[in-house]
């Protein structure tokens, strides 16, 4: 048996026990695996949903362009179907996204355009607002509004709350999904409940985000919006999509448990999974008193770890943010471990002459350049004599004309391992800023720290 093409293998994915992670809770917890859709999130599934009820409707026509604000996996479900059916898009997202999210959706030909995170959804620089005016503006698009498109939730309605009910055997009690547009949780949540009043819809959201004291208040509180790092879940505005009857409860997460949590089932699990499935896990671990012997807790794993590598899955992203501390050296440690010393600087408008007579009398070979006392660059022994070599009178020239590119800045958690690749001929050092003051660290400094 054989697919007349891509868009047929999105659904009927696995169901997975899980064994270790929730071994302190009573209930069996399965996890629904939509890394196995064709874009290896469960949005292909909502994504083909919304473009065909366009079709439908007469909205979307032949050769249109495809317009739509997304995080990245409703992009790519986006793009995959406009493949197969010839549609060009253009998708504005927010530069909070991992990098790979944009490679991807840009491997499928459609444009993205980035905007900031840091604004209101109102704001005409809003990843929303963008997307707006572009289907204003360029002929023959079709906006798929996913937060808003009810297309979204009857797709899970329709395809995987049917799934998750005949591979539980109708045993479920207890769903657990991040809420972000709201389609997945609504939609599974309207045809889990129709089969059985009594299970229990825990929507996962994040700090930052107005879910859960909306949910509980009825309260649309402005003050708990702040930019957060999770990816996937939350909001800071009202999606037609989330159904607040049909969530019973909402549970907040923090980045820190969130991103260490999707670690945690790769490690334990051996699933590979992205960003709000470590949120998900670390929501039901937090409930775990809510569940008994007996329960059945589904799960749902949206999307893939590959698109995460430069973010959960990168040890010094993780440092770098305090989520991550362990026995590696780092740039404190080297600092605390070297000899304490006063950085020297040299002003980029001293002479060429002056910087040699500063390296021969302090024995050194490299001096950051600073301008006003901020560090705009390096002069080294080997960038002093290429420029003699080439022009002799260079001597009483001020040593800007020949500064070169800085010596990068690390952060103090930056582990050796980082420091130690960044160290290499062309760049023989890092620089470091520790409580107001200049520390710079070698490859000696790298050495000392080791053998110390």
């Amino acid at each position: 048996m054989w697919y007349n093409n891509i868009l047929e293998t999105i659904g009927n994915t696995p169901m997975v026990k899980l064994n270790t992670i929730t071994k302190d809770i009573p209930a069996t917890v399965l996890a629904k695996i939509e890394t196995t859709n064709p874009g290896n999130s469960i949005k292909d599934r909502m994504a083909l949903k919304m473009i065909e009820d366009a079709e439908k409707n007469g909205l979307l026509k032949p050769g249109g362009t495809i317009i739509e604000g997304t995080s990245g996996n409703t992009g790519m479900g986006l793009a995959i179907a406009a493949v197969i059916k010839g549609y060009k898009c253009i998708f504005t997202s927010t530069d909070k996204q991992s990098k790979e999210k944009f490679d991807a959706l840009r491997a499928f030909g459609a444009e993205v355009i980035v905007c900031p995170t840091n604004v209101d959804p109102e704001d005409a620089r809003s990843y929303y607002s963008v997307s707006s005016r572009l289907e204003r503006e360029v002929p023959n698009s079709w906006k798929p509004n996913q937060y808003d498109n009810l297309s979204n939730s009857q797709a899970h309605y329709e395809q995987t709350a049917p799934e998750i009910w005949e591979q539980t055997e109708g045993k479920i009690t207890h769903l657990v999904a991040g809420v972000g547009t709201g389609g997945t949780i609504s939609g599974i949540a309207k045809y889990l409940k129709e089969k059985n009043p009594a299970i229990k819809v825990i929507g996962i959201d994040t700090y930052g985000s107005v879910f859960k004291k909306y949910k509980e208040t009825g309260i649309f509180d402005k003050d708990e919006i702040f930019p957060y790092i999770t990816e996937g879940i939350g909001e800071d505005f009202l999606p037609k999509n989330v159904d607040f009857e049909l969530i019973d409860h909402f549970e907040k997460v923090t980045d820190k448990d969130a991103a260490l949590m999707t670690r945690e089932v790769a490690l334990k699990e051996g699933i590979f999974a992205g960003n709000s499935t470590g949120s998900a896990v670390a929501g039901v671990l937090q409930l775990k008193d809510m569940f008994k012997k007996g329960d059945v807790v589904v799960i749902i794993f949206p999307d893939h770890g590959s698109r995460y590598m430069a973010k959960m899955y990168n040890e010094d992203w993780l440092r770098e943010r305090g989520f991550l501390k362990d026995e590696k050296l780092t740039a404190k440690d080297i600092i605390r471990k070297k000899e304490s010393q006063e950085i020297i600087t040299i002003d980029c408008e001293k002479t060429v002459i002056e910087a040699i007579n500063t390296i021969k009398s302090l024995n050194i070979s490299q001096i950051p350049v600073t301008q006003k006392g901020m560090v705009i660059g390096k002069i080294t022994e080997s960038d002093i004599l290429d420029a003699l070599l080439e022009n002799p009178s260079l001597k009483s020239h001020p040593i800007k004309s020949i500064t070169t590119a800085p010596f990068p800045f690390v952060d103090l958690n930056t582990s050796i391992d980082k420091i130690s690749s960044m160290i290499n001929k062309d760049n023989i050092a890092v620089l470091i800023e520790d409580q107001g003051k200049i520390e710079i660290i070698t490859q000696y400094d790298i050495i000392n720290a080791i053998s110390a």
